[in-house]
């Protein structure tokens, strides 16, 4: 199947795709006389694995790493449990952060108080302020995103 199609059955933008292949997660397809890409089922199997993968939040070092044990079924798994494990804690921890978020934009909120004009609203001056108050997030950090590896073999 042409790249299209790929795209298609797996739901996935052909661009993710071509970003997967030059990231190493997908292997290099053949090519047509024409240059174009044809994409068999082991493509199409593997980039579901990916974007199940990137569905749970996994980084795409963790996912590399998974893959690496997937293509050697025959090796012990145990990094690929050490490996879950590291990820459960980090969903735990970004829960907690958001949690903290969440209350902090709720203390925002309560500053509105009516609509007024732009000068006088609530949230937009607490905005300006800094509202140490509401526990501002530690270090001027917003909620972190994907997390990234630490420890351990990649």
């Amino acid at each position: 199947m042409r790249i299209g199609e790929l795209a298609t059955a797996t739901q996935t933008q052909v661009e993710t795709i071509r970003y997967y292949e030059r990231e190493g997660l997908l292997p290099q397809a053949a090519r047509t006389g024409g240059n174009y890409r044809i994409y068999e089922a082991v493509h199409a199997e593997r980039l579901g694995f990916i974007r199940h993968c990137r569905s749970l939040d996994m980084t795409l070092d963790e996912i590399r790493v998974l893959l690496r044990f997937k293509d050697v079924p025959e090796a012990e798994c145990g990094e690929v449990d050490a490996l879950l494990d590291e990820h459960i804690g980090h969903v735990v921890t970004r829960i907690r952060e958001l949690k903290l978020l969440e209350k902090q934009l709720r203390a925002l909120r309560t500053q509105c108080h009516g609509v007024h004009d732009a000068r006088h609203c609530g949230i937009l001056n607490g905005l300006a302020a800094g509202i140490s108050s509401l526990g501002a997030a530690q270090n001027g950090r917003h909620v972190p995103g994907p997390h990234r590896r630490t420890g351990g073999r990649r």
